[in-house]
């Protein structure tokens, strides 16, 4: 019995240094180094490397990813020039907070009043992107592989809940750019800053609050600096948020262009299902964790409404100071989501 064990035991060693001295696995055709200013555990960065897995395995293993997280090699503000320039092949841009060079693209993100989900923000971005030639020429050097929309951000403060629009007065704010006029108008002292920046702001006091989503009182750890939570809606609009820069892209053979091309649509989706889960996450972590959430009264939300759509046109008229003929964006928006035909433009998988 004795020799049967020590043989058996000699079978498995042999059998375990044959299968080592097999051949390694073959290398990847093509790496591409892939950059995100946020945490690999952030909601974005999960739904990043659900779409690298699946990349990797529907090229067969040609493709493979070297991700870098949390800014090591993206900023924020200066993202787009960053992938243009070969920091990373691959990389979460946000023009929104470009500091040049995006100003269509920064401000359309206001166009959107009154549009009902995510999937919706995507499709209208897609049909003025396909209308107006502007985005891509602002969007020179990259090949965009997913337009991100997301959930409707309320209002964030430290110390100070907001019942009224008269409650904004005297508050410094961090917003996006499409809601600073707003803002202003009602009193309010609002920045621009990158997201990552705002949890240190919050905590030495240099902003009162943040226009954000719910999502972020988890994930950003939000609700460690600010615990009143009010569920104001800043309808906001979808923008083009991963990209490859074109030198990257000409490296590829078609096949792979095709690929990527053809992978956007899961990547949007695993998107919004990271979204949507981090704000059913954010708001019940908030609940456990001292937040106050309170709703704004619908007189008073109907009245922020009819300035932010206001104030969007404005922002629209003032693009022909940078020669940008924002008005008719502004208003093939307002068309689409008004009567609802914006999934009716072309595929988004058969545009480059």
């Amino acid at each position: 019995m004795r020799m049967k064990l020590l043989m058996a035991a000699a079978a498995l060693a042999l059998s375990a240094t044959l299968s080592a001295c097999g051949p390694a696995p073959k290398p990847a055709e093509h790496t591409l180094t892939y950059a995100s200013p946020y945490p690999p555990s952030h909601p974005f960065s999960r739904a990043d490397q659900e779409w690298m897995a699946d990349v990797e395995k529907a090229s067969g293993g040609r493709i493979a990813f070297r991700p870098y997280w949390s800014g090591a090699l993206l900023s924020s503000d200066m993202s787009m020039e960053e992938i243009r320039h070969g920091v990373a092949d691959i990389g979460l841009i946000t023009p929104i907070y470009a500091k040049g060079g995006a100003h269509l693209l920064r401000v359309q993100s206001g166009f959107y009043g009154g549009v009902r989900d995510i999937a919706e923000q995507i499709a209208v971005y897609d049909c003025l992107s396909a209308r107006f030639p502007g985005f891509d020429k602002e969007l020179h050097g990259l090949h965009v592989l997913a337009v991100q929309g997301g959930n409707f951000p309320g209002v964030l403060t430290r110390t100070r809940p907001i019942r009224h629009l008269e409650d904004f007065r005297g508050l410094r704010l961090r917003a996006q750019s499409d809601a600073v006029d707003v803002l202003k108008q009602l009193g309010a002292d609002p920045v621009n800053m990158p997201m990552s920046e705002v949890y240190s702001a919050l905590a030495k006091g240099v902003i009162d609050g943040v226009v954000a989503p719910a999502d972020t009182i988890k994930s950003l750890h939000f609700s460690e600096v600010a615990k009143h939570f009010t569920a104001i809606r800043f309808s906001r609009g979808a923008y083009p948020a991963r990209a490859v820069s074109d030198q990257a892209w000409r490296r590829l053979p078609a096949d792979l262009q095709r690929l990527l091309i053809a992978s956007r649509k899961n990547w949007e989706a695993a998107l919004n299902r990271e979204l949507l889960k981090a704000e059913a996450g954010g708001i019940a972590f908030g609940k456990t964790d001292g937040v106050d959430f309170s709703p704004l009264p619908a007189i008073e939300q109907a009245r922020f409404d009819r300035l932010y759509n206001a104030d969007a046109f404005g922002q629209a008229q003032r693009l022909s100071e940078v020669g940008i003929d924002g008005v008719p964006v502004f208003r093939a928006a307002q068309h689409l989501i008004t009567t609802g035909t914006a999934q009716q433009c072309a595929p988004t998988e058969n545009r480059p």
